[in-house]
């Protein structure tokens, strides 16, 4: 583990951190892919449309490079994002959502940016901010065992 890793504590729902910079990290019980492919099925499940999976960890080995498993997931729906970018251009520097599923040690970790984070970054209402919180719900449910 390096001492910027985030430190996982355990919470009522699940095993899960904030260091204080606004990303949010869940242990999964899977490995990367296995996690990678469960976050896929839950995003497809849900009616969302998966943009990408850009695996790092596989072009750092094809260009000769070592990198521990990392693979971001990209998804969204533009029903929900479409009417946030009207409002905050700039969002759309943040959207689609990402997940970083990344191997740590002997776990697996989901980290991604709090909601609350890109809503005060962006000044968004209440009500367009609580079209970001879905992600929570989606990652709880990816890693659920």
């Amino acid at each position: 583990m390096h001492p910027q890793d985030p430190q996982p504590v355990d919470t009522p729902q699940g095993t899960t951190t904030d260091r204080g910079d606004g990303v949010i990290s869940k242990v999964s019980p899977r490995s990367v892919a296995d996690t990678v492919a469960r976050l896929s099925a839950v995003v497809a499940a849900r009616g969302m449309k998966q943009f990408a999976v850009i695996d790092h960890s596989g072009e750092a080995q094809n260009a000769g490079l070592e990198l521990r498993d990392t693979k971001l997931v990209i998804f969204g729906s533009p029903q929900a994002g479409t009417p946030l970018m009207v409002a905050a251009p700039l969002l759309a520097l943040d959207l689609p959502l990402r997940v970083l599923v990344w191997a740590d040690g002997h776990r697996t970790l989901v980290s991604y940016t709090a909601p609350t984070t890109l809503a005060a970054r962006y000044g968004l209402s209440q009500d367009l901010a609580d079209r970001l919180a879905g992600i929570d719900a989606i990652t709880s449910a990816a890693i659920e065992s």
